[in-house]
């Protein structure tokens, strides 16, 4: 009866329904499996994504690579004819599929024509459910992975990222804190019962969720309840807790990035505190003005920096706002002076209301194009399962309005309060020092020829 309902709402509703992107008809299978379905404005396609609740951050540093080799070895085939045979299936229904394992999840990722949904979903499932984790099918998925993170972890990169010279100026912050693990996790050791214990443990109706969203087939409520409803629930594996903040950092640090060169890279990384209503919105608005206020003093007033930027970035359970620029090396105190100025100003005058409206109405316009068609569609609904509600997701654009100008200063204001941590990035040696280093190379080189030359004299 339920799929009776659904498929005549898909049908009588679909125009209407195809154009309120935040209205969507989800509901969950008696086996927990959880269903989002949208039919979307583009004809003769629909985009899949299956998002299975495990990733890189439910494991342990040194078992941290599990779902992302389980997630190659998925594909490794589900017959005799292997990967070979399994892509081959694919193309012989006209679609595309690939897969990505993030830190808070694993999501298959498929384009295919809306006439063969259904047999791609097949497809999906037999990949699911048919796979054999052979111990040679999981020798060749480890050398992928281990290409896939850079090659060989030599013991020269293993020194360097224990040295905190192997990483990014925030992921160099995040190792010092704790928040990240210090050397790039490895995949050799990994056993072939690990792997069936994260498929047994983690790859269950129960903590997967399939969207899809295209041209969808009438009788698809009811094909996806016969074929995966008929997958088995397991207990819920519990989730590791985030990493938190575990040890101090240093306030300030130069970083050593490549060997010679004139230009450096100025970051300020500043911890977002906790605050109560729609912290998302208020930070990104928040990191939009703080951009186009670097990009005001550094560029355009102070001519010191091409293109500086604001970014957020997570790492574990804490967030991370930064104020980033691309500078001349003999600029960069001058630039830190420009930067402290700005946030003394701002701590004194607030954000400017024009601007900051200015801003916002820009972020609130983005929204109207930021997601076209099916494929963007479905990874958004990916993206923001987390605000999923009873039939919707939140509207980023009303919830963007809602954030005023008091809200936006004081979440300023509580980031400000912290000095948080410059990091800057420069090579070894500038040009003018490589040159005095080769210049005082070849001096030496001739003195000590000279002296040779004069010590063999007297031997004479």
């Amino acid at each position: 009866m339920r799929c009776l309902l659904l498929i005549f709402l898909l049908l009588g509703a679909a125009p209407s329904f195809a154009l309120d992107r935040y209205s969507v008809e989800g509901y969950q299978l008696p086996n927990g499996l959880q269903l989002i379905l949208k039919p979307g404005t583009e004809r003769g396609h629909v985009a899949i994504r299956l998002v299975v609740g495990v990733g890189l951050d439910d494991f342990s540093c040194a078992d941290q690579q599990l779902p992302h080799l389980l997630e190659h070895l998925l594909f490794s085939g589900v017959d005799d004819t292997g990967e070979g045979g399994l892509e081959q299936r694919m193309q012989a229904l006209g679609g595309e599929w690939n897969a990505f394992t993030s830190h808070a999840d694993t999501t298959f990722v498929i384009e295919a024509p809306a006439k063969n949904q259904r047999k791609v979903l097949d497809l999906l499932l037999s990949l699911l459910t048919q796979t054999q984790l052979t111990e040679q099918r999981i020798n060749v998925a480890k050398q992928v992975v281990e290409r896939e993170d850079g090659g060989h972890y030599s013991h020269l990169q293993r020194w360097l990222d224990r040295q905190d010279l192997g990483h990014s100026a925030s992921n160099q912050l995040a190792v010092e804190l704790g928040l990240k693990c210090t050397e790039r996790a490895q995949v050799e050791n990994l056993t072939r019962q690990q792997l069936e214990t994260v498929r047994q443990n983690w790859y269950a109706p129960n903590n997967m969720t399939l969207i899809i969203v295209g041209d969808l087939d009438r009788l698809l409520p009811a094909y996806l309840e016969r074929t995966y409803g008929s997958l088995k629930p397991v207990e819920p594996s519990e989730h590791k807790p985030l990493a938190a903040i575990e040890a101090r950092a240093e306030p300030e640090r130069e970083l050593l990035r490549g060997v010679v060169g004139d230009t450096v890279q100025l970051h300020w990384l500043l911890p977002e505190p906790v605050i109560e209503d729609q912290s998302d919105e208020t930070w990104d608005l928040l990191r939009d003005y703080l951009e186009w206020a670097l990009y005001s003093e550094l560029r355009l007033k102070h001519g010191l920096s091409y293109g500086p930027w604001a970014e957020r970035e997570v790492f574990g359970g804490v967030g991370f706002l930064s104020l980033n620029a691309d500078l001349e090396r003999n600029d960069v105190p001058q630039a830190r002076q420009v930067v402290e100025q700005l946030k003394a100003r701002l701590l004194k005058e607030g954000l400017d209301p024009q601007v900051f409206a200015r801003l916002k109405n820009a972020a609130i316009a983005r929204q109207a194009w930021a997601v076209q068609g099916n494929s963007a569609l479905a990874d958004y609904y990916w993206a923001s399962l987390g605000d999923y509600d009873n039939g919707h997701f939140a509207d980023p654009a009303k919830r963007l309005q809602a954030i005023s100008l008091k809200q936006a200063n004081a979440a300023m204001r509580e980031l400000f309060a912290e000095p948080g941590y410059v990091r800057i990035e420069k090579p070894l040696f500038s040009y003018n020092s490589l040159s005095l280093v080769i210049l005082g190379a070849l001096a030496l080189l001739i003195i000590i020829g000279v002296g040779w030359r004069a010590w063999r004299h007297r031997r004479r």
